[in-house]
Order: structure tokens, then sequence, then C-alpha cells
């Protein structure tokens, strides 16, 4: 009895405490991360460093003075010499350390390592990027970041900047206009796009930009944020209205950057341009971003009348992507297929679009079309994706790079009330006057007339 006594003081707070770990673990992976995981993770990687190098084949042979010297004052065994480690910096989602790479190593040695040290350190992945020549950064995730995901808190934006997403390596994914001028994003029904563009929209609305849609499904992705929308096109026919007013647009202001190079004698160099970018201040016209959401629907046509309709307009896109960088108009084109299968111009279209997301797709073509010709290694991964992962996506670029990406939740409510507060910032475009959205009321709640708040969609 004495015993049972015993095992019972001193087992059940043993067992409650597991289980609570257990609990942290699976529904708070964050918590665990700080309080086990990382001195837990942090004591097996000093305690193992050098074996774990020289296993992993990171260790190289020390050079004739430290022979020498090891010789002359120890007498002890000759052993490879792992790279210098840098100081362990800790994360809320991990670890992260410098290594300084001994003569005649790469980075790609490290890399090829990773999965052997993600095993022997305890961690869930490990990235390995280039500082400079000689050195890289070690970062170690320790749970699965994408599972529940929560933006840095230093993922600021800037102009035309917006943190859209999380990676893998628990790094904000940024959509940058002024590097990555044009985008395209694929994705099947329930995937995530919608979301993806639901983020793009509400950061952008806060910044000086003028924000177009094209919304083919009646506008029922874009018109919730008409408020901060300078034009709206909700079917085909307002299409092909729309996109030669935005070429006329684009024509004027490659007119005014001319008009700034007629270079005199002692011009400054600063004041030399070829793009917006270039002008002063206060001559700059106001980027603009299109949103093209369900591009196939400018495809399709049942016609021969519509037959030629289709083919202005995708030509009208195309001298968009191909020109529009320059006097600051940028795509972001998004569907569930976009190959050759649609028609003159497809796959023309799509070369120019430098940025591509792919979120889960119904079959593997879907995935080459997006990421077959930019990172063909990205495919299988975009192959990969569950269904019961929605938001979750592989990033890639002209680079050959690519990575896993998952977008946070955010409401339709909260996005538009975003757009509303940002209305103010909606700028003059006489161009565009025509094309621009009503804004219905806002209907007032009252007991007898509740607001429906919407809801997303799960199923």
């Amino acid at each position: 009895m004495t015993d049972l006594t015993t095992f019972l003081e001193v087992g059940g707070p043993v067992a409650a405490l597991g289980g609570g770990a257990a609990y942290t673990r699976a529904k708070h992976p964050g918590v665990y991360w700080s309080a086990v995981g990382l001195p837990i993770s942090t004591a097996r990687l000093l305690s193992s460093y050098g074996s774990v190098m020289e296993a992993c084949g990171l260790s190289v042979t020390p050079s004739r003075l430290r022979v020498l010297v090891v010789k002359a004052t120890t007498r002890g065994e000759i052993r490879p010499v792992p790279p210098r480690r840098g100081i362990i910096r800790p994360t809320t989602t991990g670890l992260r350390l410098r290594l300084r790479l001994a003569p005649g190593q790469e980075p790609a040695d490290v890399a090829a390592s990773a999965e052997r040290l993600r095993h022997a350190w305890g961690v869930h992945a490990v990235y390995v990027t280039t500082v400079k020549p000689g050195v890289v950064d070690l970062r170690l995730v320790g749970y699965d970041v994408l599972r529940e995901v929560r933006m840095p808190r230093k993922a600021v934006g800037g102009s035309l900047k917006v943190p859209v997403a999380l990676r893998e390596d628990a790094t904000p994914f940024v959509r940058d206009y002024r590097v990555v001028p044009h985008g395209l994003s694929l994705g099947a029904t329930l995937s995530g796009k919608s979301m993806y563009l639901r983020h793009l929209v509400a950061g952008l609305a806060p910044q000086p930009v003028a924000l177009v849609g094209i919304d083919c499904k009646r506008g029922v992705e874009l018109a919730p944020f008409a408020s901060r929308l300078s034009a709206l096109a909700t079917d085909p026919e307002q299409a092909a209205e729309l996109l030669p007013v935005l070429i006329k647009e684009m024509e004027d202001r490659y007119d005014l950057i001319k008009a700034r190079q007629r270079i005199a004698p002692g011009t400054p160099n600063e004041e030399i341009t070829s793009d917006i970018w270039g002008l002063p201040e206060q001559e700059r016209p106001v980027p603009v971003v299109l949103f093209v959401d369900e591009v196939a629907e400018l495809f399709l046509v049942a016609t021969r009348k519509e037959e030629e309709r289709r083919d202005e307009m995708v030509t009208q896109l195309i001298r968009l992507a191909q020109l529009g960088r320059a006097a600051g108009i940028y795509l972001e084109v998004c569907g569930q297929r976009f190959g050759a299968e649609l028609g003159k111009g497809a796959t023309m279209l799509r070369a120019q679009l430098t940025g591509r997301v792919c979120h889960r797709v119904n079959d593997e073509a879907s995935a080459k079309m997006a990421l077959g010709d930019i990172a063909p290694e990205a495919v299988s991964a975009a192959c990969a994706i569950p269904a019961e992962r929605p938001g979750l996506a592989v990033a890639g670029d002209t680079s050959g790079g690519w990575s896993r990406i998952r977008t946070p939740y955010l409401s339709l409510s909260d996005a538009a009330e975003t757009c509303r507060a940002s209305a103010h910032m909606v700028p003059d475009l006489p161009a565009l006057e025509t094309f621009r959205p009503s804004v219905p009321a806002q209907p007032v709640e009252s007991p007898a007339n509740p607001v429906v708040q919407p809801r997303p969609v799960t199923g």
C-alpha cells in the first residue's frame, strides 16, 4: 500500500506534466517550442556539434600548424575540424547560427546535409542561405509553422510591398511589385487563391496606388472592395471596354517619360529616366495594379464575334504585361488553369508573368502550367498539397528558386473594412472614372434588421 501511495504521489504529477506537454505540443507548438523544444535542441547542438559535423562529412583535415600545436601541447588524437560556429540566436520559431566554411567547402555541402542535421538536433527543418562568400546562415525551424500561420511582427510592407504569406522557413513572403512586376496565381476551388488575392488588395489599400479589377464572376470576389477600387469590370464586355483605357493610360505615361528625356547639356544623371520612378515626385503618376480574377473567362468564346473580342483583349493584356512595368502598371492574374488550351496568346501572356504562386490543383498539368517552365522541381511539391490545408501554395520565380508558403486567414469583412477605411486613398484618374464601381450604402444594424456578417466557405 505504501508503494502504491508513493507511486501515485510521484507518478501523478509526472503523468499530468507529460500530458500537458503533449497537449501543448499539439495545440500550441510555439509555446511548446519556447518552453521545451528550444532548450533541448540547444543542448543537443552544443553537445554534439563536432561529432555531427564529422558524421555529415562537413569536417576537414586540420592545418599543419594546428597539427603541430596539438602534438606539441597535448599529444592527443588529431581529429577533423568542423566549420567555425557563430553565436546561437534563439527565435520564436527556432534557432539561427552562422557557419564559416573551411577552405574547399561550399554552401551546397551544408545544404545537402540539412536532413541529417534536422534529425541530429531534433528540429522540424533546417534551411541554409548564403550570407557572403565562405559564410552561411543556418535557420533551424522548431515546428511546422505552416500548420497555424502567424505572421512575424517584423513583416512590414512598403511602397508596393505586401507581406502576404509565411514561408516554411518562418520568414514572410513579400509580394514586391517593384521587383516582380507581374504575377500569376493558380489554384482549384477552395484552395486558398481568393484568400491570397484578398490579402493583396487589403495590403495595397492603404498605399498610394490605383487598384483596378476584372472579375468575370459578376464581381463576387472584388465587389466587396469597391470603395477602394478605381475601376471594376464584372464581365468580358466591360473588360473589353476597360483594357483599351488602360492601354491609353500607359501610352500617355510613356509620352510623359519621353518629355523628360529631352536631355539638355548639363542635365544631372539622376534626372535622366526610363520609367516613372525616375520622374520627380510631383510629376510621377500613381502606380496601377490590375487584378484579373478567373482569367479563363476572358478566353472562352461561343461565337466568332466573341472570338474577335477575345483576341483583342488578350493582345491588350500581353501589351500591358510587356510594356506596363516602366509605366507603373502591374498585373496580378488569377485562375484555375492557364495554358495553351485556352487559345491563342495564353502561353505568350503567361511567359510575361514572372511571379508564380500555385495553390492546390486538380491535376499535374495545371501545376506544370504554373511552375514547369521556371522551377520544374517545384511541380511535385505543388501536386502534394493536401485539400485540408487551404492557403498552402508553392511560390516560384524565374530565378528557379521556390518555397512553400501559406496565407493566413483574413475574413472578407475585415478586408472590406480595410478598403472602406482607405477609400480616401483612391487617386484621381479621370480616364477610369467611368468604370468606378458604385459603393452601396452600409445597412444600419437594428434589432429588427440585423446585419448579416459574411462567413467563410468551408465545404
